[in-house]
């Protein structure tokens, strides 16, 4: 039996390798200025992406997935065939003018069709399947009925399991260019949809009326993250070939702790999926990265048409999290280890260990050397680079309890 694939976002160089070592089978990241993030790969990053992922069997998926305009074309076919260079195994792409041009220069690469295509019928999956595409991302606006329905069909389909939700359908909103000049469908978004509002009336334009939805204030247009980790088993039934988690611009932390926990819910399904139990523990490992209040979406049934429909998807801004990510081991060696301080360490504090096999340790530092002064500090600071004795292995993550 062939497994689902774990597809986890690159935003960039870094975050690959962590999404690589943490047990994706596939990443994807953004091409340059063709993509819907801001934090894009250049041509030269992605080849080192590909490279390093491809030594770690794991395919590297570069999304050109902007609503392209006519001066985005300008330079876009000479760009393609020096992506194609680099080995990367598909493209993710929206536009169907963008599609076309990559069918005649880039034919031999597969085209996987983005969220942004708003696919969510049988019929639209069969429109694209025609059009030379080899799978397609499905709109989040699904229910589990729905995606095994269009997942009958002869093209592979592909679903958001974990991350942001956007309060448009996938994407597709003009708030951030109307209200910032920032352009949410050319990876600049300025989420507007999570700022907090209140009503004025115009001849009383002192006053502001509370739209009531919670103590501190209203979100009608903010989604809380979505997360299927319990649905896993039943998105695998329905014919999913890959289960993908968003989160590009989010934190290498978020990327190893999401990716790690997928990894072995999907590794325990297919182990014994007659038996599989879900454990509590990967739930409260998803609790430990910084995250908007959870919800699972769509999965179940349309939250517009449920009595609690509010709870269910809307949410407010507070993140939440229940660890602070710390450092992580660049290297190790006869029990000296290498750390990257990403925020403040401090030494005889207690703190957890999430090493790449999963696996989470306590520990606390008695002592360690800035690697620059060659000094013994007392606490170091983000960029800090130290040295302390410890056997964990490379790319494991430190943080501590909240």
């Amino acid at each position: 039996m062939s497994k689902v694939e774990l597809l986890s976002p690159a935003g960039n160089l870094e975050k690959l390798k962590y999404a690589v070592i943490y047990g994706a089978d596939a990443v994807y990241l953004g091409a340059d200025k063709y993509s819907l993030r801001s934090s894009s790969f250049s041509l030269e990053d992605i080849k080192k992406g590909v490279d390093f992922a491809h030594k770690h069997q794991v395919k590297v998926y570069a999304a050109l997935n902007i609503f392209a305009k006519n001066t985005d074309f300008k330079d876009l076919e000479s760009y393609l065939k020096k992506l194609a260079k680099t080995g990367i195994d598909a493209l993710i792409i929206a536009d169907p003018g963008v599609l076309s041009l990559t069918l005649r220069c880039c034919s031999r690469i597969p085209i996987h069709l983005s969220t942004q295509a708003n696919v969510t019928n049988g019929q639209s999956a069969l429109f694209w399947a025609n059009q030379g595409v080899k799978r397609i991302t499905l709109a989040r606006e699904l229910t589990l009925e729905e995606i095994a329905e269009i997942s009958k069909t002869l093209v592979q389909t592909e679903v958001f399991v974990h991350g942001a939700m956007c309060l448009s359908y996938s994407g597709r909103c003009y708030l951030s260019n109307y209200m910032t000049a920032r352009d949410s469908n050319s990876g600049d978004c300025a989420h507007p949809c999570r700022w907090e509002y209140s009503l004025i009336e115009r001849k009383r334009p002192k006053e502001k009326f509370p739209l009531e939805f919670d103590s501190r204030n209203t979100y009608l247009l903010s989604s809380k993250d979505l997360c299927l980790a319990k649905y896993v088993p039943d998105l695998i039934k329905a014919g999913i070939k890959s289960l993908k988690i968003e989160g590009r611009m989010k934190s290498l932390h978020y990327v190893a702790t999401v990716t790690s926990v997928y990894r072995q819910i999907i590794d325990e399904y297919y182990n014994n999926p007659d038996k599989f139990v879900f454990k509590e523990q990967w739930q409260e490992e998803l609790e430990k990265v910084s995250h908007r209040k959870y919800c699972q979406g769509f999965i179940v049934g349309n939250p517009s048409q449920a009595s609690t429909a509010a709870g269910m998807v809307r949410g407010k801004l507070s993140y939440y999290k229940s660890r602070d990510f710390l450092a992580t081991v660049a290297s190790q060696k006869n029990g000296d280890m290498s750390l990257e301080v990403k925020n403040k360490l401090e030494k005889k504090e207690l703190l957890e260990v999430l090493t790449p096999n999963g696996s989470n340790h306590q520990f606390a530092i008695d002592t360690m050397t800035d690697e620059k002064s060659g000094l013994v500090v007392e606490c170091a600071h983000a960029n800090y680079r130290v040295t302390t004795k410890g056997s964990w292995p490379k790319y494991s993550i430190i943080r501590k309890k909240v």
